[in-house]
């Protein structure tokens, strides 16, 4: 049976320096296009039949150096809106608000540009892109290319799991990780495989 195969964009400057990058346009740092090339390497072999892509660009070019087609941008793959901690770091914002953590506490609204998410408007989107996607057809493999926490709710939501139980599901930069099935029930195939 096909999978859906997730697909975490490289490194930016501000994913190596631990920044909330939501919907700000990063690019890749050169590490991150080499983690990308080499993701080339994961999916050879694959027969994939489809790819979605988010708008971002890290997204895209992402798709691009790991030799995926970018047939399908899907704004509903954008990284959770985080508010005003839009580039801003955990440790500062507990400096803050000690003891926050984003999957129970939340983020603050920010500007016209970045109003933020709740976890549940995220879940809402990850859901509306699977009911998109459907069930991987037996004979192939769909990929979504896109951001960290987005995937981690994607995958919560694909378990039949609470949203913010994607917490549950740390997902590095370049990494490929796969969902499938076991006996007709949602699993997960490989999780946060870095690149070979």
């Amino acid at each position: 049976m096909g999978e859906l195969i997730l697909v975490r964009h490289g490194e930016t400057e501000w994913s190596r320096d631990r920044r909330h990058t939501g919907l700000t346009d990063v690019p890749l740092t050169g590490r991150g296009e080499e983690q990308a090339r080499s993701l080339r390497g994961a999916l050879k072999g694959r027969n994939v039949v489809r790819t979605l892509v988010s708008p971002a660009e890290r997204a895209r070019r992402t798709a691009e150096l790991a030799g995926l087609p970018v047939e399908e941008t899907d704004p509903g793959l954008r990284e959770w809106d985080y508010g005003g901690y839009e580039g801003i770091t955990s440790a500062e914002i507990r400096a803050e608000r000690p003891g926050w953590f984003l999957w129970d506490d939340g983020v603050v609204p920010g500007d016209a540009a970045h109003p933020g998410e709740t976890v549940e408007e995220v879940s809402a989107r990850a859901d509306a892109v699977l009911a998109r996607v459907g069930t991987p057809p037996a004979d192939g493999d769909v990929v979504l290319v896109a951001h960290g926490h987005f995937l981690r709710v994607l995958t919560a939501r694909w378990l039949g799991l609470e949203p913010a139980l994607g917490r549950l599901f740390a997902l590095g930069t370049g990494t490929l990780s796969a969902l499938g099935s076991e006996h007709g029930r949602p699993v997960v195939s490989a999780w946060n495989v870095p690149p070979p």
